[in-house]
């Protein structure tokens, strides 16, 4: 089982990157869970949304507490969550933010690996709003291989149309292409 764990703000659509995932999981034939845990946060609080997949049924249903792979969409959280709380011992972290994948690996003691990609700007540029869920997806697919990129085309087009989708589409190719890990 490969576990996943979102971190990010309200109104930055971890809840909907976890979906997308989990729904391009499913339509490669594997079998995939994602929820969300939040309470009465109001936007720009920390969420978390999860993801959990398997070669066969996925029946645990509780928080991801020992993730395989953690990814932030805002680096403001690192200073603010124990985002490596729990992270398995050759997990990786990847993280929205300019600087270099070694520059935040230090942070963490270099215990883990690290990717990083400036997912707000390529964000800013394909889809015209600094929203980066969808585009965090190519930088959690480039460091992980649990899915294939064109596999997201079905639910992106389901979630924000054709014209939507295509631009989600090209922002992830774009994460995709520029993450650096260390």
């Amino acid at each position: 089982m490969i576990e996943l764990r979102i971190h990010g703000r309200g109104g930055q659509g971890a809840v909907t990157s976890a979906e997308l995932l989990a729904l391009a999981l499913i339509s490669e034939g594997k079998y995939a869970l994602a929820f969300p845990t939040f309470g009465p946060e109001r936007r720009g609080a920390p969420v978390q949304a999860f993801v959990r997949t398997n070669d066969k049924p996925v029946r645990i249903r509780t928080e991801v507490r020992e993730p395989d792979i953690v990814a932030v969409l805002d680096a403001g959280l690192l200073d603010v969550v124990d985002i490596s709380s729990g992270l398995k011992e050759k997990g990786v972290i990847i993280v929205n933010s300019r600087k270099a994948p070694e520059e935040i690996k230090s942070k963490f003691g270099n215990k883990w690996r690290v990717a990083a990609v400036d997912a707000t700007t390529i964000a800013t540029e394909t889809i015209s709003v600094p929203i980066v869920n969808t585009t965090m997806l190519g930088a959690i697919i480039k460091v992980t291989d649990m899915v294939r990129l064109s596999s997201l085309e079905e639910p992106l087009e389901h979630r924000f149309g054709e014209r939507g989708a295509a631009r989600n589409l090209e922002a992830c190719q774009r994460a995709y292409e520029r993450t650096t890990i260390a």
